[in-house]
């Protein structure tokens, strides 16, 4: 199987002002890009076409990994946004207010998280094999799959995600970007 670029869920210029078109087309278009053809040409050399990402996030090292696992962490934080701003509700909402008191001091935890996450990296809102909720984050291509906890919502704080719209200002990047969260999505993964 030959890795492809997913496409997005909505119009590049959907996001906007939080992402604009310019930054989709960079992030998306030309970022997560290079990863798809970068795996496609390490997992030929490696005869590894027939293995799902999934599969090689949790079994590759090196470059295998870093791409495959970029791959999905791209695609998955693609869907954890939406223009259509639908709230939290059911099981994740109240599987949130139980670990963290409220939405709003989820939202300034996991604000917090991706503040302080170390270079570049990811932020994660995962369910733990217990069933509880947690916040996570990750360095690099690094993912919560390789530990087990279920993705239920992420934010991309490599600087290629806000340098255009925010140059460099993580915190009004992220702050902004809780205006987009596609919940929807994040009730799907929560099951």
């Amino acid at each position: 199987m030959v890795f492809e670029l997913p496409a997005l869920p909505y119009s590049d210029k959907a996001l906007a002002p939080v992402i604009s078109a310019e930054t989709i087309s960079f992030h998306h278009g030309k970022h997560h890009r290079a990863y798809v053809n970068k795996l496609n040409e390490l997992a030929e050399a490696q005869n590894l076409l027939g293995k799902s990402l999934e599969e090689l996030i949790k079994t590759a090292t090196g470059p295998v990994f870093n791409n495959a696992a970029q791959v999905w962490n791209h695609t998955f934080y693609w869907n954890c946004m939406s223009p259509d701003k639908p709230k939290a509700q059911g099981g994740v909402a109240q599987a949130i207010d139980k670990a963290f008191g409220s939405m709003s001091a989820f939202q300034e935890k996991f604000t917090n998280a991706a503040l302080a996450q170390f270079g570049s990296g990811w932020a994660w809102l995962v369910k733990k094999p217990s069933g509880a909720v947690e916040i996570a984050t990750t360095g690099n291509a690094d993912t919560p799959l390789r530990t087990g906890d279920k993705c239920l919502l992420t934010c991309d704080v490599w600087e290629h995600a806000y340098y255009v719209d925010y140059r460099n200002d993580r915190k009004k990047y992220v702050e902004s970007w809780w205006g987009l969260v596609n919940w929807d999505f994040v009730a799907k993964q929560f099951g």
